[in-house]
């Protein structure tokens, strides 16, 4: 038997390895004691790791402003049509419409005086009825559309078939402003047109109810006076009813004539 002290110090041995054991842990016990406190609902580790190299979300680009119409541009490099005061541009004619070749397309900017719509059609005939048109209309929910109509008669149809592209609209001061491109050739069909060839341009505006036009504001609408080409472009200028004189050869004789009858008096 080993003498009584080498047994107590072998006891106490055993004793101190136990106590060792019992406050130590092994690295696997740790990782499951950490797992465990994150499943208690706080964070674990990994959590807040990932945490601390959190990005914010992307933010969506802000939506480019509508460009405003040129019309120092106007008989240089687009056709522009004005109809309204002398000297108005297109912000202030009643009505206007420009036109240039770009590519293989034809870009329109139309705008007029209304909270309606606005729009321009092509015809062989000066009158209304029979004519490819486009048109752009303010919704209830402030949006500018561009539609496709066809004249039936004194009635526009609208077209499930839209040539338009690149739109963009805007409605500010009262007025509906719009911007768009179509074909320049198209396949042949009856209620759409070829714009390499020439067309008398029917200019006409007026209010919408829920997004549907009405009738035009004015009785007779401006017509082109003469065929438009693409290929040409011109900086066109109607006087409004307002600000209409007699340019007619007859009509200002018949003035002369009446104020001379009016100074001399009746024999």
């Amino acid at each position: 038997m080993p003498p009584p002290m080498l047994l107590q110090l072998q006891l106490l041995l055993l004793l101190f390895l136990s106590c060792w054991r019992g406050v130590t842990s092994s690295p696997t016990d740790d990782n499951v004691a950490r797992t465990d406190h994150g499943d208690q609902g706080e964070p674990g580790f990994e959590e807040q790791h990932q945490d601390s190299y959190s990005y914010p979300f992307p933010t969506a680009p802000p939506v480019d402003p509508f460009a405003r119409i040129k019309v120092s541009d106007c008989g240089v490099t687009k056709g522009c049509f004005r109809y309204g005061k002398p000297g108005c541009d297109a912000e202030t004619c009643d009505y206007f419409l420009s036109y240039r070749r770009i590519g293989a397309d034809v870009e329109f900017e139309l705008s007029a005086d209304t909270d309606g719509w606005v729009a321009v059609g092509f015809s062989s005939d000066k009158k209304m009825g029979g004519d490819d048109v486009m048109g752009c209309v303010h919704d209830d929910n402030g949006r500018v559309r561009i539609h496709h109509f066809y004249n039936v008669g004194q009635w526009a149809k609208e077209i499930k078939r839209n040539p338009a592209r690149d739109e963009e609209g805007i409605f500010e001061n009262n007025r509906v402003t719009c911007r768009f491109k179509r074909p320049v050739y198209v396949s042949r069909e009856e209620t759409i047109v070829d714009l390499h060839l020439s067309w008398y341009y029917l200019f006409a505006w007026g209010p919408a109810i829920q997004g549907s036009i009405t009738r035009h504001d004015i009785d007779a609408p401006p017509v082109s006076d003469h065929m438009i080409s693409i290929y040409n472009y011109e900086d066109v200028f109607m006087p409004s009813a307002a600000y209409q004189t007699f340019s007619s050869p007859f009509c200002l004789l018949l003035i002369v004539a009446l104020t001379f009858y009016l100074l001399m008096g009746t024999p």
